[in-house]
């Protein structure tokens, strides 16, 4: 294909994707099951931060660090009290048994994968529940690494610190490899997504487009809604107490709407290529 036509194309394709699927339908059904899933799945991850050396300031940096403060804050004030609990327990029954509640999420983007591609599910209920816990257990290990990135980057960096002379470029430099490498990591978690997900044989290599897009539009997205709702959001005035809940249900909506169009980047690039292959 020309590599001069190829985004003319691309677009022409992916628009014509995007304006036959109800992405704003899929993208509010995505919230609801992430709204019911995300505190399961918070305590689940901060049961196990209980046996790390993360003390309840990293904790509270890390959320802060990357959702609205606001959301931040519900966010700790309802699962604040589960590290405070005694250790032995947390990973009871309970607790495990909120993957299963977390792995609804998962599900339901799972369906919405599949309608992009425009396939059915054919996969016995036992899989499918299998493949969501999985996936579940791969964002909480996810989240693991993308927290102790930044932990003990900043240790050892105080330990080289000791030993050799840092410049502030140098320090700066080495904070934004740290955010590079989560940023991989992010997109190597969508690719799994978007490689496991829909009930349709890919190329694991070919799907990189649409994680990349996803990870550059969320972080775009979460970061512009921060500012937004910082600075000009009324939700509070509008919703009184309930605002707060509002604000994680629209981050929760733009979050769903990112992800499915990372899997219409996919579904395009997949499309473009079998057209191609039967001409």
């Amino acid at each position: 294909m020309n590599l001069v036509r190829f985004p003319k194309l691309f677009l022409k394709e992916f628009f014509e994707q995007i304006k036959k699927d109800p992405i704003q339908d899929w993208a509010a059904t995505l919230a609801f099951y992430f709204m019911l899933s995300i505190f399961p799945f918070l305590i689940f991850i901060l049961a196990l931060f209980s046996y790390l050396p993360i003390n309840i300031e990293q904790i509270h940096h890390f959320v802060y660090e990357f959702a609205p403060s606001d959301l931040a804050q519900v966010f700790i004030d309802t699962i604040l009290e589960v590290v405070a609990k005694p250790k032995g327990g947390l990973l009871s029954f309970g607790i495990l048994a909120s993957v299963w509640t977390a792995s609804n999420g998962i599900n339901a983007l799972m369906r919405a994968l599949n309608k992009v591609h425009n396939v059915d599910e054919t996969r016995s209920f036992v899989k499918l529940k299998l493949i969501s816990i999985f996936m579940t257990l791969g964002m909480v290990v996810t989240f693991f690494v993308i927290l102790l990135i930044p932990i003990f980057g900043e240790a050892i960096l105080v330990f080289l610190g000791r030993i050799f002379y840092f410049s502030t470029e140098t320090i700066t430099f080495i904070n934004f490899l740290g955010w590079i490498i989560s940023a991989a990591i992010m997109i190597t978690a969508l690719m799994l997504t978007y490689y496991i997900a829909p009930n349709k044989k890919l190329i694991f290599g070919h799907v990189v487009f649409g994680a990349i897009t996803a990870t550059l539009g969320w972080l775009l997205i979460s970061y512009c809604f921060s500012i937004y709702v910082a600075n000009f959001n009324n939700f509070s005035a509008t919703y009184g107490t309930l605002g707060g809940v509002i604000i994680l249900m629209f981050w929760f909506y733009l979050s769903g709407f990112i992800l499915i169009i990372g899997g219409e980047v996919n579904a395009t690039l997949y499309n473009m290529r079998e057209l191609k292959k039967n001409k």
